[in-house]
């Protein structure tokens, strides 16, 4: 019961498994299916996230003092946030639970099977200074939060020319997207999806990235209502249908149903 860190906020941990390219894609990809069931079933995973408190404004978050008399099996930490209409700081304590239902309950993540089709070169642009894009959150109740966009990502789709904006999630680019299976195969606010940095090539202005969207995943709020997950910006909804990655959640056990 102690303040360690959780592996994220309100997004998720970059993978550990790189994703090259050729024949070892496959197993590389098969490693990170195995690494994420890990990470969201971790004690402090996404599906152990089972209450995100406010502290009122001016007290000092005591996650020792929250976690008194609480199971072994759980874990508060603490968490900053930025009121979005104030700009004011804010905490809230987190509860985590090694023991949870969802944990117990949990089967699997339904995903599409690996298609090398869905690993796409595409131009990043480094942009001056530190942008700021209003991302909408599913918490927030229609309010936006400003998050740090250093470049633009640009590539076409099925003939469609995109620029996409990809935040800063504590030095790696995130990608926030939806697609038309969103609610209905796939996760209805969207999903998420780290860009690749190992596959950068430096140019004059711009720089080469890939998006192997088999490897987009859940956001965090697919997992637990207690997170606040930033949605897909209006450039970052794709006409095409991504068949690609993860699917849903899957629990286990009498009446099992997708998250």
């Amino acid at each position: 019961m102690t303040d360690t860190p959780p592996p994220a906020y309100d997004h998720a941990s970059p993978p550990t498994t790189a994703a090259p390219a050729g024949a070892d894609a496959r197993a590389a990809w098969e490693a990170w299916r195995q690494e994420r069931r890990a990470s969201v079933t971790a004690p402090t995973g996404n599906l152990a996230l089972v209450e995100t408190r406010p502290v009122a404004r001016g007290e000092v978050p005591d996650p020792v003092a929250a976690a008194a008399g609480l199971p072994d099996s759980v874990t508060v930490t603490v968490v900053e946030r930025t009121e979005p209409v104030s700009g004011a700081p804010e905490h809230f304590l987190r509860f985590w639970d090694a023991e949870a239902p969802a944990i117990h309950s949990f089967e699997r993540i339904d995903t599409f099977p690996y298609d090398p089709a869905w690993v796409l070169d595409a131009a990043y642009t480094p942009v001056e200074g530190a942008r700021k894009v209003a991302f909408e959150h599913i918490r927030d109740n229609g309010g936006t939060r400003d998050l740090v966009v250093p470049g633009d990502i640009t590539l076409t789709m099925d003939g469609t020319a995109y620029t996409l904006s990809a935040f800063d999630d504590d030095g790696t680019l995130l990608l926030v997207f939806g697609d038309p299976t969103n609610g209905d195969s796939t996760y209805g606010a969207g999903r998420f999806l780290f860009v690749q940095h190992g596959a950068v090539t430096h140019g004059a202005g711009s720089d080469r990235v890939t998006l192997d969207f088999n490897r987009a995943f859940v956001p965090p709020c697919g997992f637990s209502d207690q997170y606040n997950c930033p949605m897909p910006p209006r450039q970052n909804r794709l006409h095409l249908p991504v068949e690609a990655g993860e699917k849903l959640p899957v629990s286990k056990g009498p009446g099992a149903t997708e998250h």
